[in-house]
């Protein structure tokens, strides 16, 4: 997830994820793609039988939930090792999991990107204003005991 508020959406074709497949996309439109919901940014509870994965509101570390964003994208590895980083090699392989409004699964889907997405609004806060992100809906994991995150999930979308 990006800083929607530093996603540089300037100069971009309109459109563009129309035209090009994600692998041809250049860094600044594979970035523009991000609605800055933050919904990647929550914990997630996969069932070992079935493979299935449930949201929670449980939030990484580094959500900010005044603002739905991570609150160290450029350097988050130092602190969390394990975030993904999402590219176009390896969608196919972490689209299971990633949140059913996610602009990366939608297009991986051949699916279209939603009104309120801001790439099509013309609006960053478009987002929230539709009520699809996580500002101000999360808790933190260091407050939640691992035990408790069945208590937190929440259905999509959000």
């Amino acid at each position: 997830m990006a800083d929607t508020a530093k996603i540089d959406r300037n100069g971009l074709s309109p459109r563009f994820w129309e035209r090009k497949p994600l692998r041809k996309l250049s860094p600044q439109e594979w970035e523009a793609l991000c609605d800055g919901c933050g919904k990647c940014c929550l914990n997630k509870l996969e069932d070992e039988d079935t493979g299935a994965v449930a949201l929670t509101c449980v939030a990484c570390r580094l959500l900010d939930d005044d603002t739905g964003l991570c609150t160290q994208y450029p350097i988050r590895h130092q602190f969390v090792p394990e975030c993904i980083v999402l590219k176009p090699e390896n969608l196919d392989t972490h689209a299971y999991w990633m949140p059913q409004t996610c602009a990366y699964r939608l297009l991986w889907e051949g699916k279209s990107l939603p009104e309120w997405h801001p790439l099509v609004s013309g609006d960053p806060d478009s987002v929230h204003a539709a009520g699809v992100s996580v500002r101000g809906r999360t808790v933190s994991e260091f407050e939640t005991p691992l035990e408790e995150w069945e208590d937190y999930i929440i259905e999509e979308p959000v």
